[in-house]
């Protein structure tokens, strides 16, 4: 089969992890995933890769050190490989992310929410 139409809203309901993400695309050694998202994450970084982060619902904050960007629904934003940043929902959340198929979770830091990428599901 060639590709496949992929409806965010039904990918979304089908889980309730927060911090979890979930593989629903690849394409050219990316994968498209999605998060549900509540509460703080971890500090970290990535070596070698940028994450983008596009938020379908609710809003996200990207604490950076030097500033925060505030992301709302339809807003996108790309941390620079070596930045470090942490993602906070004060509310639930909803997140597509956009990343290289190599790119770690957690990054440089070693935590509970750590899953390496080869453990990702696919939904």
């Amino acid at each position: 089969m060639i590709g496949e139409k992929v409806n965010l809203a039904d990918r979304l309901a089908g889980f309730d992890e927060t911090w979890v993400p979930k593989i629903v695309g690849e394409l050219n050694g990316q994968y498209v995933k999605l998060v549900k998202a509540h509460g703080e994450y971890v500090w970290h970084h990535h070596e070698n890769e940028d994450e983008m982060f596009l938020v379908v619902k609710g809003r996200l904050r990207i604490c950076l050190r030097d500033r925060d960007v505030d992301l709302k629904p339809g807003e996108f934003f790309v941390v620079p490989r070596g930045v470090e940043h942490k993602p906070v929902a004060d509310e639930p959340a909803e997140v597509l992310l956009f990343e290289p198929s190599s790119t770690r979770n957690t990054g440089n830091v070693d935590h509970t929410y750590t899953i390496e990428p080869a453990k990702l599901e696919r939904i």
